[in-house]
């Protein structure tokens, strides 16, 4: 499921970098778009603000078929303070150009992409294509949290691919 999770991360970081161009966020000095997954990432980065914090969940296997249909839950975790200039009095605002950049990015045709193994990405190679695709559910938004200032909402996607021989 790991090979669906990552192709999962890379086209949404894609997408949404096209949708929002502006929204970024630098992680040990490198500005990269305004996606994350928690587990990737240290603990001091996970906190932020006006970027989306995927965390993966619920792993189901179907193994009735010829190659087991793998699923896993990703939950999206967003929030924002406002802008400064407005005193924080945009916020709702601002969730919901955050709610809609995330409904753009999941809902946009085509609602799959060809599985890649990314391991050799890390390494300084590029992704290798697998024999698969990975596919996903419509997103479902959460009620809006009012924390203090901020205000935070969580979002779930449904994650699904079939396990590849040899794949973990």
């Amino acid at each position: 499921m790991q090979n669906a999770r990552d192709t999962f991360y890379m086209t949404m970081r894609d997408r949404l970098a096209v949708l929002n161009p502006a929204r970024t966020i630098v992680v040990r000095g490198v500005t990269r778009p305004g996606l994350l997954v928690v587990e990737n990432e240290l603990a001091s980065e996970v906190e932020l603000v006006d970027t989306f914090c995927l965390h993966w969940s619920l792993l189901k296997t179907d193994a009735r078929a010829v190659l087991p249909l793998v699923s896993a839950e990703c939950v999206i975790h967003y929030a924002t303070d406002g802008s400064s200039g407005s005193g924080g009095m945009d916020r709702g605002r601002l969730l919901a150009g955050m709610d809609g950049e995330l409904l753009a990015a999941v809902s946009s045709a085509p609602q799959h992409a060809p599985k890649q193994n990314y391991t050799s990405d890390v390494a300084g190679g590029s992704p290798t294509a697998m024999l698969t695709n990975i596919w996903w559910s419509d997103v479902t938004f959460s009620p809006v949290v009012a924390d203090g200032e901020r205000l935070r909402r969580t979002a779930t996607v449904t994650v699904m691919s079939y396990q590849e021989a040899g794949e973990l």
